[in-house]
């Protein structure tokens, strides 16, 4: 073998060691990129199925505090409603005049004043702009008398200073136990429920 033929054999080789170590550089490099483009398309799946979550979540948090603010909304225009209600209920019981306050007044002075029979020293308060009514309600009852203002929208106040005995028979206190007793009632009627 000649020379030539010994380079040019080597030669060779090394060209085909070189073309093998090409492609299989080639090889290796397309499953790098293939496993980074793997990798990229995993972490932007991840990414994007984490940001869904999140704007899902701040979603579900926007409707349920917008839920929460137009139930609280909701709950105060009721409070606003019963008591307008409330207010005209007592502004009504204010301003009874004539035959249906004596009545009222006269029907209170009476369940009042059965809880003090036997007793001498009783006084009646009641609203000032019913004092003239009062004073002429108790010359009915034997030891009885007129005691002065109570602030009320009206009936009466009625105590005895020897048993330290006070009913309270004012349209307030009526008012009160009734409000207390029909405010379901009155709410279903309002609010329809």
């Amino acid at each position: 073998m000649s020379l030539d033929n010994v380079v040019s054999d080597i030669r060779d080789e090394a060209n085909a060691r070189a073309e093998e170590i090409r492609q299989e550089g080639e090889r290796r490099a397309e499953e790098i990129v293939e496993a980074a483009e793997t990798d990229a398309e995993a972490l932007l799946d991840a990414r994007e199925e984490a940001v869904e979550r999140q704007i899902e979540q701040e979603r579900e948090q926007a409707v349920s505090g917008a839920k929460l603010q137009a139930k609280q909304e909701r709950l105060e225009a009721r409070r606003d409603v019963l008591e307008d209600v409330r207010e005209r209920a007592e502004a009504e019981l204010r301003d009874l005049s004539g035959e249906t306050r004596e009545a009222l007044t006269r029907a209170l002075l009476d369940g009042a004043a059965e809880e003090f029979d036997g007793e001498e020293a009783v006084a009646v308060y009641g609203r000032d702009d019913d004092a003239e009514l009062l004073e002429s309600l108790v010359a009915d009852y034997d030891g009885v008398e007129y005691g002065g203002e109570h602030d009320c929208l009206g009936g009466v106040v009625v105590d005895s200073t020897d048993s330290r005995v006070r009913v309270n028979n004012t349209f307030d206190s009526i008012l009160d136990d009734v409000w207390e007793d029909s405010l379901k009632d009155v709410s279903g009627i309002l609010f329809d429920q």
